[in-house]
């Protein structure tokens, strides 16, 4: 149709487990389950206007040796659509992830916890919530931020210096009703440019430009105005679980500035990997490091999972050689 191949692992996979999960207000959750029954179990949560897919070749790189929960956001996917604004907010987010956690994780068990974006926010909008932390053993925190989302965005070129102005437009668009409509030349480049690093192949982007246009307009635009005027740091501040933070250093929508606050706020900081030249959308342009970082903080706080559930080619692919041999405060991924 458009001429750009997807690459395999960006693929969506088939889950071994698919669940309908109820919110504290109704709306139906939609959940997939991956990987292996009785592992020990790490949840994704994917950011705005994503969908499970998103997690696809970090799922692969999990999935030989973790049960892997991942699940759609209110109105994106499979999920259901809320039928006003109100159902949209930071405490729905919390109460949805409060949910999934109660089906999918039993009780007395624990589950390493790792947010993208708006998945991160839901993290911590949670924090504090014992019906969360009971069953949370660790987080991992990936390009994301706690509040102040239009004030730090750097979309736009720094020729606009006015600092009021900077903030209107960045409002502007992130706030935007205008259907993007089928994926184009055109919105590939305009998507690689705001959400990934330069670097970023074809196909990678061309994952993404699928994965965000399949986001209902009334549904970005909705969740927009939630994160404009986003402030979970309360949240972050209860968030007592062990927490890592991943970001890229060419991340526009939640730069750098946002990870050094959040490990400086963390009452348990694990530390803070920088991924060079990598934009927004981490877990799709380095699913390697991200991946290798989520079994880092399995292995150090969750049980070890069964003898033999991966291979020796997923174990080399899930930790990148220095990866997670570098310092525990801060480091930088290797390109």
């Amino acid at each position: 149709m458009n001429g750009i191949q997807l690459p395999e692992e960006y693929e969506p996979l088939v889950p071994a487990e698919e669940l309908t999960v109820r919110s504290a207000d109704g709306i139906r959750l939609h959940v997939e389950v991956h990987g292996q029954p009785g592992a020990p179990t790490v949840v994704l949560a994917h950011g705005w206007t994503c969908s499970t897919a998103f997690w696809a070749p970090v799922i692969r790189r999990l999935s030989d040796r973790y049960r892997v929960v991942a699940y759609d956001q209110r109105g994106h996917g499979h999920s259901e659509i809320p039928p006003s604004r109100a159902r949209y907010s930071t405490r729905a987010l919390a109460e949805d992830l409060s949910a999934v956690l109660a089906r999918t994780v039993p009780a007395g068990e624990r589950a390493v916890l790792a947010g993208h974006s708006m998945g991160g926010m839901t993290i911590m909008a949670a924090g504090g919530r014992p019906e969360v932390a009971e069953r949370t053993a660790a987080a991992v925190l990936i390009s994301t931020g706690p509040g102040d989302l239009v004030a730090e965005l750097t979309v736009l070129p720094p020729s606009v210096r006015s600092r009021g102005l900077r903030r209107f437009l960045h409002r502007q668009l992130l706030r935007s009703r205008m259907p993007l409509g089928p994926v184009s030349p055109v919105s590939r480049a305009a998507l690689k440019y705001a959400t990934m690093g330069p670097g970023s192949p074809a196909g990678q982007v061309e994952a993404t430009a699928r994965i965000v246009h399949a986001c209902p307009t009334a549904v970005r635009a909705n969740w927009a105005a939630v994160l404009d005027r986003l402030n979970v740091r309360a949240g972050l501040a209860r968030l007592t679980a062990p927490t890592a933070v991943v970001v890229g250093t060419d991340d526009r929508l939640t730069p750098p500035v946002h990870a050094h606050r959040m490990v400086a706020e963390l009452q348990d900081p694990q530390g803070l990997l920088l991924l060079p030249g990598v934009g927004h959308m981490s877990p799709l342009e380095r699913p390697d490091e991200v991946a290798a970082e989520i079994h880092r903080m399995a292995t150090a706080h969750l049980a070890t999972a069964p003898a033999g559930a991966a291979s020796a080619g997923a174990a080399s692919a899930i930790a990148p050689a220095g990866a997670a041999s570098a310092s525990a405060d801060e480091r930088t991924a290797v390109a």
